[in-house]
């Protein structure tokens, strides 16, 4: 569907959208692609896009919103043949394919500028590729642990800064009768989160993105490591039983049950959980532990974003709708609660006045020196990501199994990366 923002007059006088940032006059055209199909994320574009508009009245804007999933198969032929001036993607190793095919427009020129390198950079390593970035983010979301406070202050327990009061934690929780964490495995990525923290804390984000870009074995010693570190709370009895048969909603009914005390999750998980009638004075939020001395913390943090295709007709307009699009206002309004209701990815924005946002936004931009990775199955290949993530869900069941784990992934490794 097609429909030219001129003519929908959308936006507000005053709206605070078009506080975002003072930008010299455009004329000329921009032709914008969105996969923001579904109703809130698709108004919420369009109407920061009429923002856009009112600033310049003399551009053109042709904006094309297309359903997510076909988006994902038609993008190749978009970028190679009547490519737009911008257009919505993923970060990290989701670019990856059409960096590589010279795509996507490299723009660090916009990155080596003091609003955007100081304000977002501690999403730039999930723009970056040998070195350059490839796009500006719009949004994105937390990981951490999600746990019942009660419980907690029930057991005289306080958030772990380690991984040793962590385990410490974990102990009193078991010997209480409950289980440490919920998990459900069914659909195999929630073990992918489990093994991105466990890695990024054992060895740090560059060693995660070393093994997720093909550069580091499988069967190597660290990555063993990572996997000692998991079997310990494995064998601890850390995780409800036979998880690999709930899917993730499947799994909420024992941390809102009592039966287990936490969660590691995306933020996504918080709505069914208060929906389930855990209330806030129940249910806190803290950033995965320390595991390593000196290992910076990263994040799981997904990343939407915008680019310029490398044969975009319209650049100097494109970026500057790219600066627009990352300023401060702009990334308040957008990412609010009555719109994306995630975190903006500038610093120097608000969030809405909710307790998980906010330590999220604070973890994100503050307390989060290590870098912000995408998730497994975006920074892997796709076919790496499906074959280690069963493998992950077999260890967790299996652990007695990792040897023979480690030598297929290593076989797969080998056959997806050449």
């Amino acid at each position: 569907m097609r429909f030219t923002t001129k003519t929908m007059l959308m936006a507000l006088a005053g709206s605070t959208m078009l506080a975002g940032a003072a930008t010299a006059e455009l004329t000329g055209d921009l032709k914008i692609f969105l996969d923001t199909s579904n109703p809130a994320p698709r108004a919420t574009m369009e109407a920061m896009i009429a923002d856009f508009q009112e600033l310049h009245p003399d551009l053109n804007i042709e904006t094309t919103v297309i359903d997510r999933e076909a988006y994902k198969t038609q993008i190749r032929n978009f970028l190679t043949a009547d490519a737009p001036d911008v257009a919505t993607w993923y970060a990290a190793n989701r670019m990856t394919p059409y960096v590589s095919a010279g795509l996507f427009e490299d723009v660090s020129d916009l990155w080596a500028e003091p609003e955007i390198a100081e304000n977002l950079a501690s999403t730039k390593g999930a723009m970056t590729i040998d070195g350059k970035q490839w796009g500006v983010p719009y949004t994105y979301y937390q990981w951490g642990i999600y746990y019942r406070k009660d419980i907690y202050d029930e057991l005289g327990l306080s958030e772990p800064a380690t991984f040793e009061e962590m385990k410490s934690n974990c102990q009193a929780i078991l010997d209480s009768g409950r289980k440490c964490y919920t998990i459900g495995t069914k659909f195999l990525w929630t073990a992918g989160g489990w093994f991105d923290y466990l890695n990024m804390r054992t060895h740090g984000f560059d060693f995660h993105m070393e093994l997720a870009n093909g550069e580091v074995k499988w069967t190597d010693e660290r990555v063993r490591e990572t996997f000692a570190n998991w079997r310990e709370l494995i064998d601890m009895g850390a995780f409800v039983d036979n998880h690999q048969n709930y899917s993730w909603q499947e799994s909420l009914p024992f941390i809102v049950n009592g039966e287990a005390a936490a969660i590691l999750k995306g933020n996504f998980a918080v709505a069914p959980l208060r929906e389930a009638g855990l209330d806030d004075s129940k249910l806190d939020f803290y950033q995965f532990p320390a595991i390593t001395e000196g290992v910076a913390l990263a994040e799981d943090a997904p990343t939407d974003t915008f680019h310029i295709p490398a044969n975009a007709q319209n650049k100097d307009n494109a970026r500057e709708f790219l600066r627009f699009v990352v300023s401060a206002n702009v990334q308040t309004e957008i990412n609010n609660g009555a719109n994306l209701g995630q975190l903006p990815v500038n610093a120097g924005s608000s969030v809405d006045d909710d307790k998980f946002l906010d330590e999220g936004f604070t973890m994100l931009s503050e307390n989060s020196p290590g870098g912000v990775a995408q998730f497994f199955d975006r920074d892997f290949p796709a076919e790496m990501a499906a074959e280690a993530m069963q493998g992950l869900q077999e260890f967790m069941v299996f652990p007695d199994n990792l040897d023979d784990i480690l030598a297929r992934l290593d076989k797969v490794q080998e056959r997806v990366y050449n």
